[in-house]
């Protein structure tokens, strides 16, 4: 059995890598196929689905829809461009900019957010725009890190460690990834700087786009502060954050319904969820639970120790850089998804603090896929934002931008996790 299970498992990744727009079947039909074998109970597939991280999931992004369409965040983009004034100011700014929202927003909404407003000034003085809309991609796929909101690999941290939000800031006392990834985005300005270097002209101050509701950005605001809050209270259900954000996101679209009456806009904002993305977290949750009973996560785990011996550090350097290598040509969703119980046993059999290997994981596999124009959904998300303008962006063009500004960022948060954690 524990052959077959292991084949069905190869099988899963090998259909996700060749068939990604049908992924998420690809994982249901396996975690199907586990149920019917036997190898997972049909109770047992159900409590393994966390549904603290779907509802999280789900909550947030009709929060973070509404909020796009009420035109907050360009209208701070705007702001933003009117006081720097210089194109490469701007640029940088922007850059900057669309990561520290993505830290609360999803990576490729911030990238539809804020790429426009790149094009526009790069149409204006007749430049390329590829560097800034890569450099706002890479950006966003940088923060997604900091906290438990900012991206699907944080969620998934977060419930299985059981983290809560304040734990993404400090951890046992100690600085959480929030900071080790703003440290990693300030390494990154350098490199921000030098491709932008020939940008010295002025823009002219511009209109500051209308804020068409305020409600949305008030209620991603108090999801974030309910969050905070929930940190505080001790032994409360697993599944507290998922309704705090589940919470959010149906008064927000229960008050855009009453201010507009839209149903139009209201059957947009819930065809928005990434109903894929969820279908396909489920399908891996059965799956790893699958892979769990047979052994398989226990063997994965004494593999490494048999490459690293009992030496922490040098577990946790493979750990991080096969991490960045993966996650830079295969989503990082799976992979995180298959690692996080891996990290559990080897810290497990190691007898040491799991946190300095979670946050190693974390930090390699969403850093790792601003290498490849692939290896991240937003950087996917600029391409064809480019291709649409008439840009063709090569891997070579792409890597030019990725691989420096990775590099960066991981080898800043690698040796921060580690004096930090180890």
């Amino acid at each position: 059995m524990k052959t077959i299970v292991i084949a069905l498992f190869a099988l899963t990744y090998v259909l996700m890598l060749s068939v990604p727009k049908y992924r998420q079947y690809a994982a249901l039909g396996v975690a199907g196929i586990y149920i019917v074998l036997g190898v997972v109970a049909p109770a047992e597939a159900f409590g393994a689905v966390d549904w603290n991280v779907i509802l999280m999931l789900a909550g947030t992004m009709v929060t973070v829809d509404l909020c796009i369409k009420s035109q907050m965040p360009a209208a701070v983009a705007d702001v933003l461009v009117n006081k720097l004034k210089k194109v490469k100011l701007i640029f940088v700014a922007l850059a900057l900019f669309s990561g520290f929202v993505s830290a609360f927003i999803d990576n490729v909404a911030t990238v539809l957010m804020v790429a426009p407003i790149a094009l526009a000034i790069a149409k204006k003085f007749n430049i390329s725009p590829v560097q800034t809309v890569l450099t706002v991609a890479v950006s966003s796929n940088l923060q997604g890190a900091a906290t438990l909101v900012g991206d699907t690999t944080s969620i998934l941290l977060g419930g299985y460690a059981g983290m809560d939000f304040m734990d993404f800031f400090f951890m046992d006392g100690k600085p959480g990834m929030f900071w080790i990834v703003q440290a990693g985005a300030l390494a990154t300005v350098p490199v921000l700087f030098y491709i932008f270097r020939k940008e010295t002209r002025e823009i002219d101050r511009g209109t500051v786009t209308k804020i068409t509701n305020m409600f949305p950005t008030y209620a991603l605001l108090g999801t974030v502060a309910c969050l905070v809050a929930a940190s505080f209270i001790p032994d409360k259900p697993s599944i507290t954050n998922g309704i705090i954000c589940m919470t959010f996101g149906i008064a927000t679209l229960a008050q855009e319904y009453w201010l507009n009456r839209d149903e139009a806009m209201i059957k947009e904002t819930v065809l928005s969820i990434d109903f894929q993305t969820l279908m396909l977290l489920s399908g891996l949750f059965i799956i790893i639970q699958g892979i769990t009973n047979v052994g398989l996560i226990d063997d994965i785990g004494n593999m490494f120790i048999s490459i690293s011996g009992d030496n922490l550090f040098l577990i946790y350097t493979i750990l991080v850089w096969f991490s960045v290598l993966v996650s830079a040509f295969i989503d990082n969703i799976p992979y995180v998804a298959t690692m996080l119980p891996v990290v559990t046993v080897i810290s497990g059999t190691l007898g040491a603090d799991p946190t300095v290997l979670y946050f190693g994981l974390l930090a390699g596999a969403t850093l790792g896929g601003n290498i490849t124009p692939v290896g991240a959904s937003a950087n996917i998300a600029a391409g064809g934002i480019l291709r649409r303008e008439g840009f063709e962006v090569s891997t070579k063009e792409f890597m030019s931008i990725g691989v420096p500004f990775t590099l960066m960022a991981v080898i800043t948060g690698y040796l921060l996790i580690w004096m930090i954690y180890a």
